[in-house]
This record gives structure tokens, sequence and C-alpha cells, in this order.
């Protein structure tokens, strides 16, 4: 991938993304769309619902969920018949999550926040202030989730071989 003349990384754009104030759903998907015949605002509008623990609920990390919708844009079930489709979704989806926890130590947005997670569930977004990114650990979770995506299609190929 080309920026400003530098090969930098897929996660390394999510992260960026991220600090340029996408949410944390948005960075790791939008990173990988195009790859996906995606382009970047519609990219946007999927994965917008899922930041900040889905709708700032503190719930599944948002960049998690945007794993696994990159997990359906490789492979899935597109016909509602498609059993085998489903579990291999599934069964890739279960293996992403277990990589997820064993990097970050957990799939859970409030957990992973700890102290800083809000006791009240607001909609209202954070201010993104240098002093934001530097007390969350959302920029480096970000950047190993899209890792973890980066690694898993150089190992396999970006699109599922038996579709």
């Amino acid at each position: 991938m080309e920026e400003n003349n530098e090969t930098i990384s897929r996660a390394d754009k999510a992260e960026k993304l991220f600090r340029q104030g996408c949410n944390c759903s948005q960075s790791v998907f939008v990173a990988f769309a195009d790859l996906y015949g995606i382009d970047e605002t519609m990219a946007m509008r999927l994965s917008a619902s899922f930041g900040a623990g889905i709708g700032r609920m503190r719930e599944t990390c948002g960049a998690a969920c945007g794993l696994f919708m990159l997990a359906g844009m490789y492979d899935c079930a597109t016909c509602p018949s498609d059993r085998a489709g489903k579990i291999r979704n599934y069964e890739l989806v279960q293996k992403l999550a277990r990589q997820f926890v064993e990097r970050n130590g957990s799939l859970k947005c409030s957990l992973m926040l700890g102290a800083l997670a809000d006791k009240k569930i607001t909609p209202e977004a954070q201010e993104r202030t240098p002093e934001y990114y530097k007390k969350r650990p959302c920029p480096h979770i970000v950047h190993e989730a899209a890792a973890i995506w980066e690694e898993f299609i150089k190992e396999n190929g970006l699109i599922a071989a038996d579709k």
C-alpha cells in the first residue's frame, strides 16, 4: 500500500485512520475495504455503528467487529440455506476472536478500557485530544486487529479458495 511514497502496512493505516478520528470499527474495516471492492465512503457507513463497543455501549470492541466484518467479506454464506458457508464463517470468526483475545486480553470494550470506561452509557463521543490518545489502549488495539487480518490474508489469500 502506498501513502506519501512510503509503503505502510494496512495495520498502520488502520491506526492512522483511528488517530484521524475514525471510530475503531471504521478504522479496521476501511483499511481493507478496497481489497473487497468497497469504496471508503461505503466502508465508513457499513462499519460506523460498531464503534466504541457497538454504538458506544462498551460491549464487543469495535476493532474486533471490524475484523469480523472482514471475515464476512472473505467467506460467508450468501444464500440462506448455505449451512456450510455459515459454519466456515463462524469457525473463522471464532479463530480470529481467539487471536484478538490473546493479543488484547478481551473482546469487551469496557474491560479493555478498565477505569477509563464510562460508568454511564451515552452517545456522546469524547473529543480526540493528544491526552485521549495517550491514556487509551485503542490505537494499539486497532493496530492489532488490523494486523491479525493482514497476517490472515497473507497466509490464506485475499479470497477464500472454496467459494
